[in-house]
């Protein structure tokens, strides 16, 4: 990693490659989050919408609750497999250019 000095006289990490170091982690962070998020708040509002219109207090709120934690764990699963295999792509990248630089 070094350190370079942009336009506007402010420091930035960046990766050799050219990158920012945090983003990789950011995406994940925020994809990871709305898996999370998104699911369990409409299924609570939905049930409990559900529950009063129907008169069944907890029932709707309990199911729609469960299938958004099925929903959430195949999201998580499903960005934790596609993060994984581009960290390992770009590992592989990296081991190929070092070689590389190694034979020349």
């Amino acid at each position: 990693m070094e350190i370079n000095k942009n336009e506007n006289n402010n420091l930035s990490q960046t990766k050799p490659n050219g990158g920012i170091w945090w983003k990789p982690a950011m995406e994940i962070f925020s994809e990871i989050s709305t898996w999370i998020a998104f699911p369990i708040i409409m299924a609570v509002m939905g049930g409990k919408i559900l529950d009063e219109h129907y008169g069944t207090k907890p029932f709707f709120l309990l199911a729609l609750t469960g299938l958004a934690f099925l929903i959430s764990s195949y999201g998580i699963v499903k960005a934790v497999k596609k993060y994984s295999a581009k960290t390992r792509l770009n590992d592989e990248v990296g081991q190929v250019k070092k070689e590389e630089e190694n034979n020349l």
